[in-house]
């Protein structure tokens, strides 16, 4: 039986679509693939200052989330992309529990050396899926 996949842009995002050729989302039966969201505005502009930055990826996240019809409870894989300094991890997990507070993802984080645009200090990729049940 075939999949059906679906591109998934919610309000807020379609710049990324229109301007940079990529989806926010992509719903493949009940698994949504998140691509890296990053915190930068409706406008393309870098949020200034850490933290603001930090809530601003997971804004754009759970704009794709919800425009699926998931929530951050569905993730069930988190992979986060940091700033070579890696120097605001702390604030960053302090962010993170603020949106992941019941069923916990697997997370993987690494430091890079740079990003698409200036000023980016992380990257927020997720796998999420849809309707399981705690065994």
């Amino acid at each position: 039986m075939p999949i059906e996949r679906k591109v998934i842009v919610p309000p807020g995002l379609e710049a990324v679509y229109a301007r940079f050729h990529y989806a926010p989302g992509i719903l493949l039966g009940n698994t949504l693939l998140i691509s890296g969201q990053v915190g930068r505005d409706a406008d393309l502009k870098v949020v200034e200052g850490a933290e603001a930055q930090f809530v601003q990826a997971f804004e754009n996240v759970r704009a794709v989330l919800d425009a699926a019809g998931a929530g951050f409870d569905d993730v069930v894989e988190l992979e986060t992309w940091f700033a070579e300094d890696m120097a605001d991890l702390a604030l960053f997990m302090q962010v993170k529990d603020r949106y992941f507070t019941g069923r916990y993802p697997t997370w993987t984080g690494f430091a890079v050396k740079g990003f698409s645009m200036p000023g980016i200090l992380v990257e927020i990729k997720c796998t999420a899926v849809l309707g399981l049940e705690d065994a």
